[in-house]
C-alpha cells in the first residue's frame, strides 16, 4: 500500500490523535479500587497516539514491529465483568486502532515492507507488580454481595472452592430462574481468601474429567459435570507465581511458587501436577542465570515433552516427564539474550533482545528444537520494533510494536522463518491481552484464534455489537466478517471441526452466549450453542480479569486475579452447559 510522500496516514486504523496530558510510555498510574472488565479504564499514558507520520514496518524496512507489544484493547477488554470489554490499554497485546489507509513504510523484517499502524496505548495499571484488568457486573456496577427483591441471583454466591460446598447440588439455586432454552449453571465455586493486597489466580485447565484452577497458594480440581471436588486441594507454602498456561498432551502442568516472602524471595520452586489425579510429580529449583538474570520472576512454557523456564535473559529446559534438566539457552552472537518463549505441540519459539542500548539494538525470533534446543532458524527484526505477543506458534503469527512510532504490526512467518504476510485490514481490533510488565508474556492473549490459513480478530466498537473478521494468512486481507448476534461484543475462543467458536458477552438483561461460525463456504452466520441464563448474568459479567474455555459442550469462566476484598466471597470459576 502506498501513500503520497510526506502525507501522514488519514483516519482509519491507527490514525494518530492528540496525546492526552500526563503519563508517558509505561508511566504507572494509580489503579482503580477494582480493575478488570468493568473497572474504570486506566488514565491515558504511553501510546496515546500523537500525530506521527506513517511508520515503517518491522520486517527490515524502516520501522516495523517485532518486539514490545503495546497494550491494546483485548477481546475480553475492560468493561464491567468478564467479557465486558471496556477501553483497555493498547499495546500489550494487540491492535487497537485501524491501519492508515494506504500507508506503507518498511516492515519490521529486513527487506520486507510492512503495514504499520499507529496505536493508542494507555499507561500500565500496576499494583504490587500485578496487572489489573476486569471486574464489575453486567450492568456496570461493581460486583458486591446483595440481597433485594430483584429475582436475579446475588452477584456473589458463596459456595466455597475448597471442596466444602455441595457442588452439583446448586445450593445457591442458580438455576431457579432459568427460562426455556437457556443453558444450566452446571456449578459455581467461590475463591479462597486472599490477602488485602490481592493475589493471582492464574491458569485454568480442562481435561475430560476435571476442571483445575490455581488461586493464591492453592490448586483446586472439580469434576467437569457437577463441580464436586475431583481431588483434595494442593496447598503450597508460599504464593503461586507462575504456571504453564497450557497443559501437556497427557494432562500435566507445572506450577511455580515463591521460596519465601521477603523482597528478595524468588519464583524458583517448581511442582509438576497430574490434572486428573492430583498426583504431585517431580520438583525442581530454578537456578539463577548470570548477573541481572535471577529467578525473581519466571515464565513457564510447555512444548511437546519439554518445559521451558524463562528468566529475563536466559532459559532452562526440563524434561516434562522426569524433571531432568535438558539444556540452557543463554547469550549468543552480538549480545543477544533470550527474553521470552512460546510453545506449542512440537514448536518452541524464542525471542531475544540483541545489542541493548547500542546503535544495532534489535529483537530476533528463533525457532528451536524443543528436545535439544538446536536453532532451526533465526529472523532478525528491524531496530525499533519489539516482539510482544504470539497469537499462534503454528502457524507463527506475531504481534509487534514500535515505541517511537507508536505503531503496531501483525506478521506471519513461514516454517523457515521467512516473512509470509502481514495484516492489511483497515479496522480497529480488540483482542484481550493481559499486562506484561516484567516479561513479554508471548502467549498471554485471549479473544483471538488462528487456524492453518486464517487469523480471527474481534473488532473494537464503542457501542452495540462488534464483528469478528477472518483474515487470510496468505495475503493479510479480510476473507469475511460476521456481526455479533446481539448488541454486545463477541470474541473468538477457538477453532474446532471447521467452525469458529466464539463468546458473546452478557448484558444487563441477558446472559452471554456461546456461538459457532462456519469457517468455510459462503455463509458465515452465527449458530447458538449455549444461551447462558439471564438470571445469572450479573455473576457471569462480574468475574475479575476473566478467562474462558470451551470443552466438550461446556463453557468455563474463571477469575485470574483476586482483589482480597473482605466485603464478600470472590468468584473463582463457573461452568455452563445444557
Amino acid at each position: 500500500m502506498t501513500q503520497p510522500p510526506g502525507q501522514p496516514p488519514q483516519g482509519a486504523f491507527g490514525a494518530p490523535q492528540d496525546q492526552p496530558p500526563g503519563g508517558g510510555f509505561g508511566a504507572p498510574q494509580q489503579p482503580p479500587a477494582q480493575g478488570g472488565f468493568g473497572a474504570p479504564p486506566p488514565q491515558p499514558g504511553y501510546g496515546y497516539p500523537q500525530p506521527p507520520a506513517a511508520a515503517p514496518g518491522p520486517y527490515a524496512q524502516p520501522a516495523g514491529p517485532y518486539g514490545v507489544p503495546g497494550q491494546v484493547p483485548g477481546p475480553y477488554g475492560p468493561q464491567p465483568g468478564y467479557g465486558y470489554p471496556q477501553q483497555q490499554p493498547q499495546y500489550p497485546g494487540g491492535p487497537g486502532l485501524p491501519p492508515p489507509p494506504g500507508g506503507s513504510g518498511g516492515g519490521p523484517f529486513r527487506g520486507r515492507p510492512a503495514l504499520v499502524v499507529a496505536a493508542a496505548v494507555a499507561a500500565l495499571l500496576v499494583v504490587g507488580g500485578t496487572v489489573y484488568a476486569l471486574t464489575g457486573s453486567g450492568d456496570g456496577r461493581k460486583p458486591v454481595a446483595q440481597q433485594s427483591d430483584d429475582p436475579k441471583a446475588s452477584d456473589t454466591p458463596v459456595d466455597p472452592g475448597d471442596g466444602s460446598g455441595d457442588g452439583g447440588a446448586d445450593p445457591e439455586n442458580l438455576n431457579a430462574g432459568r427460562r426455556s432454552g437457556e443453558a444450566k449453571v452446571l456449578w459455581y465455586k467461590s475463591a479462597p481468601d486472599a490477602p488485602a493486597s490481592g493475589a493471582d489466580a492464574p491458569g485454568m485447565w480442562i481435561t475430560g474429567k476435571t476442571a483445575v484452577k490455581a488461586a493464591y497458594k492453592q490448586v483446586f480440581a472439580y469434576k467437569v459435570g457437577n463441580g464436586d471436588p475431583a481431588w483434595a486441594p494442593i496447598t503450597f507454602p508460599q504464593k503461586i507465581c507462575a504456571v504453564t498456561s497450557r497443559k501437556s498432551a497427557d494432562d500435566k502442568v507445572v506450577v511455580a511458587y515463591m521460596n519465601g516472602t521477603s523482597d528478595r524471595a524468588k519464583c524458583n520452586q517448581l511442582q509438576e501436577i497430574d490434572l486428573d489425579t492430583g498426583r504431585k510429580g517431580w520438583t525442581a529449583t530454578v537456578a539463577d542465570g548470570g548477573l541481572f538474570d535471577s529467578a525473581l520472576s519466571i515464565e513457564l512454557t510447555i512444548s511437546g515433552k519439554t518445559l521451558m523456564v524463562g528468566r529475563s535473559q536466559s532459559g532452562t529446559a526440563y524434561d516434562l516427564g522426569s524433571g531432568a534438566k535438558l539444556y540452557d539457552k543463554k547469550e549468543y552472537g552480538a549480545s543477544c539474550f533470550p527474553t521470552a518463549f512460546a510453545g506449542g505441540t512440537d514448536r518452541l519459539v524464542e525471542v531475544a533482545s540483541c545489542g541493548a542500548g547500542g546503535s544495532a539494538e534489535h529483537d530476533e525470533i528463533s525457532r528451536l528444537d524443543p528436545a535439544t534446543g538446536r536453532v532451526r532458524w533465526t529472523q532478525p527484526v528491524k531496530k525499533g520494533w519489539s516482539v510482544e505477543r504470539t497469537y499462534s506458534v503454528d502457524p507463527l503469527v506475531v504481534y509487534m510494536t514500535n515505541e517511537e512510532k507508536k505503531a503496531w504490526n501483525i506478521s506471519v512467518l513461514d516454517d523457515k522463518g521467512a516473512f509470509r504476510s502481514e495484516v492489511k485490514v483497515d479496522e480497529k481490533f480488540a483482542p484481550q491481552c493481559g499486562w506484561a510488565l516484567l516479561a513479554r508474556d508471548l502467549q498471554g492473549c485471549q479473544g483471538v484464534a488462528v487456524d492453518a490459513d486464517t487469523l480471527y480478530l474481534p473488532t473494537d466498537v464503542s457501542g452495540g455489537g462488534n464483528e469478528i473478521v477472518a483474515i487470510s494468512l496468505t495475503d493479510g486481507t479480510a476473507k469475511w466478517r460476521t456481526k455479533s448476534p446481539t448488541d454486545e461484543s463477541m470474541y473468538p475462543v477457538e477453532v474446532e471441526g471447521g467452525r469458529l467458536v466464539a463468546y458473546v458477552r452478557p448484558s444487563y438483561d441477558a446472559g452471554g452466549q456461546v456461538v459457532s461460525i462456519p469457517t468455510t463456504g459462503s455463509a458465515h452466520r452465527t449458530t447458538r450453542l449455549l444461551q447462558n441464563p439471564q438470571h445469572t448474568a450479573d455473576i457471569e459479567g462480574g468475574f475479575y480479569d476473566g478467562a474462558v474455555d470451551w470443552a466438550d459442550g461446556r463453557f468455563y469462566l474463571s477469575s485470574t486475579r483476586l482483589t482480597g476484598s473482605d466485603d464478600a466471597k470472590e468468584k473463582l470459576i463457573m461452568a455452563f452447559g445444557n
